[in-house]
C-alpha cells in the first residue's frame, strides 16, 4: 500500500474570495471555509511533493501550508489564476538545488514555455529563478496511465474548458476536476471507483467554461466517488448553504483541507 495525500491549497475562482472591493455576505463572512485563494493542490507521495497548478497566491499557499519540497508540477491549463504563481516555484529550485519538472498537454506546455521562456533556461549557480524541465503528457488511452508518481499511477485526460481544454488528472483513487463544462461518458467511466473526487463547481448560473452548481452535482452523482469536493467556486456560493444541498457523500471544499487514500498496485 502507498499513502496519497491530498491537501487542498486553494478552492476559489480566479477571483478568490472575498473578491477585490466586494461586501457580500459570502465576502464579509467570519467562516473560515468562506476565505478562498485559488484553485490549486498539493499531493504528498511518500517523500516527494507534486503541485496542481500554480495560482497567483501560491506563494501565500506554500506559506500556509510549509510546503517542504516541490518535485513536479500538474498543469491543468495556462490561465492566469492556474499559472501565473510559476515564478515561485524559484525558492524550491534555489533549496533543492535542482530543477523542477512540470506536466501537462502540449497546448498548455507550448503556452507556459511561450510566456515564461526564461524558466526554461540551463540553471545557473545562483538559483535565482525558476528552473523547470517540460515534459508533454498524452491522453491515457485503453485505461493506461501516463505517468509513475513514486508507485502511484497518473492519468489525464482532457476536457472542454470553453473553446480552451483543461487536463483532469486522476492519481491513484483520487481525482482533481477544475475548470471543464463537459466530462464525456468515456472520461465518466474512467474516474469509477475513486476514493476522493474534486469537482469543478463554479456558481448557480450555467457558465460556457464551467460547470454550475446543479451539473456539478449530476457528475458527482454519476461518477459515485465514496467523497466529493467541490472547488473552483466563486462568492456567489457560500459554505454551509452549499452543503446543506448538496447530494449525499458530497461537500464543498475548503483551504487546507486534506485527503488521505491508499493505493495498492495490482
Amino acid at each position: 500500500m502507498t499513502a496519497v495525500s491530498l491537501t487542498v491549497l486553494g478552492c476559489g475562482s480566479s477571483s478568490g474570495t472575498p473578491v477585490v472591493g466586494c461586501d457580500c455576505a459570502v465576502c464579509l463572512s467570519p467562516l473560515p471555509e468562506n476565505t478562498r485563494s485559488r484553485c490549486s493542490a498539493y499531493i504528498r507521495i511518500g517523500g516527494s511533493g507534486w503541485v496542481i497548478d500554480t495560482g497567483t497566491d501560491f506563494r501565500y499557499q506554500a506559506l500556509r501550508e510549509q510546503l517542504p519540497r516541490v518535485d513536479g508540477v500538474l498543469y491543468t491549463h495556462p490561465h492566469a489564476d492556474h499559472l501565473n504563481g510559476i515564478d515561485d516555484l524559484r525558492a524550491f529550485c534555489y533549496r533543492q538545488q535542482g530543477a523542477i519538472a512540470v506536466y501537462g498537454s502540449e497546448f498548455t506546455l507550448n503556452n507556459i514555455e511561450t510566456r515564461f521562456d526564461y524558466a526554461f533556461w540551463p540553471p545557473t549557480h545562483y538559483w535565482n529563478r525558476p528552473v523547470l524541465t517540460a515534459h508533454r503528457l498524452p491522453e491515457s488511452r485503453n485505461g493506461s496511465p501516463v505517468l509513475d508518481l513514486g508507485g502511484v499511477p497518473l492519468w489525464h485526460y482532457q476536457a472542454p474548458h470553453g473553446r480552451w481544454h483543461s487536463s483532469i488528472y486522476r492519481i491513484g483513487n483520487i481525482a482533481w476536476i477544475t475548470d471543464v463544462n463537459h466530462l464525456d461518458d468515456a472520461i465518466v467511466a474512467a474516474l469509477a471507483g475513486l476514493d476522493y473526487l474534486f469537482l469543478d463547481c463554479l456558481t448557480e448560473a450555467e457558465y460556457p467554461s464551467h460547470l454550475s452548481v446543479a451539473q456539478a452535482f449530476d457528475y458527482a452523482r454519476r461518477i459515485g466517488a465514496r467523497q466529493t469536493y467541490f472547488i473552483h467556486m466563486t462568492h456567489f456560493l457560500e459554505y454551509t448553504d452549499l452543503n446543506r444541498r448538496s447530494p449525499p457523500a458530497c461537500a464543498a471544499a475548503y483551504d487546507g483541507l486534506r485527503v488521505c487514500s491508499e493505493w495498492q498496485a495490482a
